[in-house]
C-alpha cells in the first residue's frame, strides 16, 4: 500500500473515532462555542485539525475559538502559534500569564511540577472561557492518557478513578470535553508527522525525568507490544462497569443482598468468557474491514482455583 492511501485511512479513522466520542457523550451541541485549548503539542494540534474537518461536515452548527496559554517559559517561541493559527484562518486568543515563575518558585528543585502547573492552568482557562463566552472547553487528552490516569489513581491514589470524556469543571461553571477519548496515541504521533505540526516542547513537564505518568505510559506501551489487544480491552472495561462485581458499597447494596431463589443475570459470572458489548464488537468489525484490528479477548481466563 502506498503512503497516501495509508494516510487517508488514518485520517478517516481519526475523524471516525473523534466523531463517535462526540456523539456517544453528546460533547458538542447546536450553537456551542467551543474553546479549543492548544498547547503546542501534537495532541492539541491534532484535536484542532480533526475538529475543523468535522465542523465542515457536521449536521449541527457550532463555533470554535482556539486558546493558547503562554506560561512565559524561557525560550518559548511566542510567534509560532499565532502565525500557524493566522494561516489556518481560525479565531484565536493568546493568554499571557507567567505561571512558569510561580511553579519554579514554589516547587522545590527535583520535585514534580505537574500538579501545581495543572491547577494554575485550569483556573486561568476557566476564567478565559467565561470571558470568551465559551460553552464547552475542549482538551486534547487521548485514550492512552485516560488509561494512564486510571492506573495512576489505582497505584498511587488508591481509587478506581479515571479521566472522563466529559465533566463539569471544578468551579461548576463550564463543561469540559475530551473529543479524542477514543483515539490511540500512536495514531496521533503518526498524524503529527503527516501534517507536520510545528511542535513546541514543554520545558516544565517535558524536562522532568522519571515522572510517574511517564513510567506508567512506558508500562502500557510495553504491554501493548507484548500482548496486542490488552490496551483496547482495558479501555473497553472503562465503558463496561459491573458494580456488583467490585467492592464499593456506595455503588452496590452488598449488605442487603438476599437469595431470591430465581436465576439472575447478575450472578457469579466473574470469570466466565462473555461476548464483547455490541458497540465494541461493531467497532472491531469496522477496524477489521480497514485492516487495523488487533487480536484481543474480552476476558483473560483465570483458573477457577484462584
Amino acid at each position: 500500500m502506498n503512503t497516501e492511501h495509508e494516510n487517508h485511512k488514518l485520517e478517516k479513522r481519526l475523524c471516525r473515532e473523534v466523531g463517535r466520542a462526540i456523539v456517544d457523550y453528546n460533547m458538542i451541541e447546536e450553537g456551542d462555542r467551543v474553546m479549543v485549548c492548544l498547547s503546542g503539542g501534537k495532541d492539541s494540534y491534532a484535536m484542532l485539525d480533526i475538529l475543523q474537518k468535522l465542523q465542515a461536515r457536521a449536521p449541527i452548527s457550532f463555533e470554535m475559538i482556539v486558546v493558547n496559554l503562554d506560561q512565559k517559559q524561557p525560550g518559548f517561541p511566542a510567534d509560532i502559534l499565532p502565525a500557524y493559527l493566522t494561516k489556518l484562518g481560525v479565531k484565536f486568543h493568546i493568554e499571557n500569564q507567567d505561571t512558569y515563575s510561580i511553579v519554579k518558585r514554589v516547587i522545590p528543585e527535583g520535585k514534580t511540577m505537574c500538579s501545581l502547573c495543572s491547577r494554575l492552568r485550569r483556573g486561568i482557562l476557566y476564567r478565559v472561557a467565561s470571558e470568551l463566552g465559551a460553552t464547552k472547553i475542549a482538551l486534547g487528552h487521548h485514550r492512552d492518557d485516560m488509561l494512564q490516569t486510571l492506573l495512576l489513581n489505582m497505584f498511587f491514589g488508591a481509587k478506581l478513578k479515571g479521566m472522563p470524556p466529559k465533566l463539569v469543571s471544578d468551579d461548576g461553571q463550564h463543561v469540559v470535553i475530551r473529543p479524542m477519548a477514543y483515539v490511540a496515541e500512536k495514531d496521533l504521533t503518526r498524524w503529527a508527522e503527516v501534517r507536520q505540526f510545528p511542535i513546541i516542547p514543554c520545558t516544565l513537564c517535558g524536562s522532568q525525568d522519571n515522572l510517574q505518568r511517564q513510567q506508567v505510559g512506558l508500562m502500557l506501551k510495553d504491554w501493548e507490544k507484548r500482548f496486542p489487544g490488552r490496551i483496547e480491552n482495558m479501555f473497553t472495561a472503562l465503558q463496561n462497569i459491573v458494580p456488583s462485581h467490585l467492592m464499593d458499597r456506595a455503588l452496590f447494596p452488598f449488605q442487603t443482598i438476599r437469595a431470591t431463589g430465581e436465576a439472575s443475570e447478575d450472578g457469579d459470572k466473574a470469570f466466565d468468557d462473555q461476548p464483547l458489548p455490541p458497540a465494541v464488537q461493531t467497532r472491531r468489525e469496522d477496524e477489521a474491514m480497514e485492516g487495523n484490528a488487533t487480536a484481543a479477548r474480552p476476558v483473560i481466563p483465570i483458573s477457577a482455583t484462584h
